[in-house]
Parts: C-alpha cells; structure tokens; sequence
C-alpha cells in the first residue's frame, strides 16, 4: 500500500524566541485573566504588575493593553494549524473533512486544567468585547490571521485552486470562531457536551457541506471538471451572444 508523504519538518525556533514566546504567552494569560474579572477597567500596568513586568517591558512586547490578550487567543489556532501542517496528504491520506474535524476538535477540548482555565479566560474576554471595540478588534486579527495559516496547509492536503482553497479556509476558520462564541455565550463546561469542541464538529459539517473539495481526491476531480464544463458552457452563451448582437 502506497504511503502518503508527510511535510518536512518545520525548523525549531532559537531559544530567545522561545523565551520570548513564552513571556509573551505568560502575560497574556494575566491580561485575560484581568479583562475577565474587571473588564474594559483594567489598565496596561495592571497587566504589567500583576504579570511581574516593567511597564517598558511589557510596551517591548504589546502596543496596547488589548494586543496583550492575542497570544493566548492564538494559542488553540497554532495547535489546530500545527496539527494540519503535520497530517499527511496524498494517496491514501484520510478524507481533508475528517482530519480537520478531528483536529478542530481537538485543538478546542482541553486536555488539563489550565487548558480549560484558558477557555474560561476566553469567554470572559468574549463576553467583554461589545464594551470594548479594540479587544473585539484583536479577537477578529487572531481569526484573520488563522485563516491566512490555513490557506496553505488546506492547498497541499487538497490539491484545490486558490479561489477552492481560500473558501475552504474561511469556512474552517469561521466554523472554529462561530463554535467559541457560542460556547462562551452560555454557561457549559469547557470539556462538556455543549463545550467548544463538541460544537465545532456541527458548524464544520454546515459550513463546508458544498466543499467537495474535503473528500478527496475524486471529489476534487469531478468539482474539476465541474467548473470547466461551466465555464466552456459560459463561454458559449458569450459567444452566442456576441453573434446575435451583431446581427
């Protein structure tokens, strides 16, 4: 049996980013925490006290108290998309539809406490954004930028055009987004049957229903030949048209 090849490696970051990463992430946990509790209140050095860091410090790393929260809102989309990045594609290389559900659903069931902690904390952000339009404004960059993540990971597992590609990633992206809204609107539990990574399964199924593109390779072919048998039947009518009105 054929074996599907798998990505290369991506190269390991330097320690000091590392580092880096890891400070940026620790201080975000303390402003979501912040926001959570005291909401549009609370003040860039209030995050930097409670977080154990100069004021100049914490500005080296975040421009504005609510950037502070984006590495934590971006931690469960860079598990979901290193994920992706690590699934094999090719023949024999299960369905794209079923690697993403899994891999959604995992990326948004915590697997420990502070894992579970960190959805908390999101849901506390989600529910102080409509007083907040700038902290809105980051939930929306983190979305934005995953789907940009998504598009080349979805263009090597499918093998799709770009225009295919890009509605596959916004329909992945906004199902993972639609998914945590409304979890945080109620009052279940993280890991429950109404947490997030139960809810993200349904809003995939809806969202990208018409994507053929997801179940395989042959579906990928028919869609194919789908939109050339369009576009040469457009391109007809075009040209009938022409003709007629130059009679």
């Amino acid at each position: 049996m054929p074996t599907s090849p798998r990505p290369a490696p991506l190269p390991r970051p330097s320690l000091t980013e590392r580092r880096k990463a890891e400070t940026q992430l620790e201080i975000a946990r303390t402003a979501a925490a912040l926001f959570a509790e005291r909401g549009t209140a609370v003040t860039a050095d209030d995050i930097a006290r409670a977080s154990g860091v100069a004021l100049r410090t914490f500005y080296r790393y975040f421009r504005t108290k609510e950037d502070a929260v984006a590495p934590l809102l971006a931690d469960g989309v860079r598990q979901w998309t290193d994920e992706l990045a690590a699934a094999p594609a090719g023949p024999g290389a299960p369905p794209v539809r079923e690697v993403l559900e899994r891999s959604a659903r995992r990326s948004l069931t915590p697997a420990d406490e502070p894992a579970a902690e960190a959805l908390r904390w999101t849901r506390g952000l989600l529910r102080a954004m409509p007083g907040d339009p700038a902290l809105r404004a980051v939930w929306h960059r983190v979305h934005h930028d995953a789907e940009e993540a998504l598009v080349p990971l979805l263009a090597r597992l499918t093998g799709a055009g770009p225009l295919e590609v890009r509605l596959a990633a916004a329909a992945a992206n906004t199902a993972t987004r639609v998914a945590v809204e409304e979890w945080a609107a109620g009052d279940g539990a993280p890991d429950g049957p109404q947490g997030p990574g139960e809810l993200v399964v349904p809003c995939l199924r809806a969202l990208t229903a018409g994507l053929s593109q997801l179940d395989g390779a042959h579906a990928r072919e028919d869609l194919r030949e789908d939109t050339r048998e369009n576009m040469q039947e457009d391109g007809g009518k075009a040209g009938r048209g022409r003709v007629h009105s130059g009679r």
